[in-house]
């Protein structure tokens, strides 16, 4: 049996950051939005368990860590341990999500094992107890099972749906140098001693998408980790000024970068946009959203 799950990157249109918790976790009130930038995972029947990993041409596959510190390999030893089941297949995963860029590559690949070796084991997971899994692998994690556009509270791991009538058009520039995560939150509490315990809803970003107006969503997009981010990486504010000034709405830090992203009006303003960029970046991406969560593509 070989069974591959295709599994989407996801851009923030709101991160909101509060202060530290007790457990040490920032509280974070988000909407993620699912985008057509995909990593496919296919899993094989075998005897023994392998990851193996290729990369799209513009990526560093030194990046991505293999040799059981994969999160492919966290996730299957929880799904086994759940089920009481042991561990086998082989495992290849083809990406094409930016590694380090803050757009859940890694929870993309958690999802798609999730998915998949379920379905080669034949464990029938329920869906409640897939979420409840893949929240014990990170924070991402659930909503690249779900996908479309959610409300993500608590860690970022309680994700709802949210009401999301547009087609959006989004230029995606990743860069060669990744962000440490942890680097970046820890920047954010130096910049932002007060910050509220609990970050509050974003109401008017809410109703953009539900009215499916790309003006009002671009005035609303945000991300609180965006100045620490600009701080430690000067270079992605000349690029968020050059995306504007080549036409796209708006453009800003997604995650804890250093992935920008920018929002145009159609896909023709997206292309525009993106050939403008070129002249300057290496690599850049035209995409829409939303799309949806990990879903199976091959199933033989």
């Amino acid at each position: 049996m070989s069974i591959t799950v295709r599994a989407p990157a996801k851009i923030n249109l709101h991160l909101g950051v509060g202060a530290p918790r007790d457990d040490g976790f920032h509280p974070l009130t988000s909407v993620y939005q699912a985008v057509g930038v995909y990593d496919d995972l296919t899993v094989d029947d075998a005897d023994g368990w392998s990851v193996d990993v290729s990369v799209s041409d513009w990526m560093d596959r030194s990046h991505v860590p293999l040799a059981g510190d994969n999160i492919v390999d966290r996730a299957a030893a929880l799904l086994a341990a759940h089920h009481g089941l042991a561990i086998s297949g082989d495992v290849h995963i083809d990406k094409a999500i930016p590694v380090a860029g803050g757009m859940a590559g890694g929870s993309a690949d958690a999802a798609a094992a999730l998915v998949a070796l379920d379905r080669l084991w034949g464990a029938n997971t329920t869906d409640d107890d897939l979420l409840a899994l893949a929240a014990q692998l990170g924070s991402d994690v659930p909503f690249a099972l779900l996908g479309g556009t959610a409300l993500g509270t608590g860690r970022g791991e309680v994700v709802e749906p949210v009401a999301d009538a547009g087609t959006w058009w989004w230029v995606l520039v990743p860069s060669p140098i990744g962000l440490s995560t942890p680097e970046i939150y820890r920047h954010f509490d130096r910049l932002f001693p007060d910050a509220p315990a609990v970050p509050p809803v974003p109401e008017a970003l809410l109703a953009a998408l539900a009215a499916g107006d790309p003006y009002a969503l671009a005035s609303a997009l945000h991300n609180d980790l965006q100045a620490a981010a600009l701080d430690l990486r000067p270079d992605l504010q000349l690029l968020i000024d050059a995306g504007e000034a080549a036409g796209a709405l708006r453009g800003v830090v997604t995650g804890s970068g250093p992935t920008c992203v920018f929002l145009t009006e159609s896909a023709d303003d997206a292309r525009e946009t993106a050939a403008e960029l070129r002249a300057a970046y290496d690599v850049v991406l035209v995409t829409t959203g939303a799309v949806a969560g990990a879903h199976t593509v091959t199933y033989v």
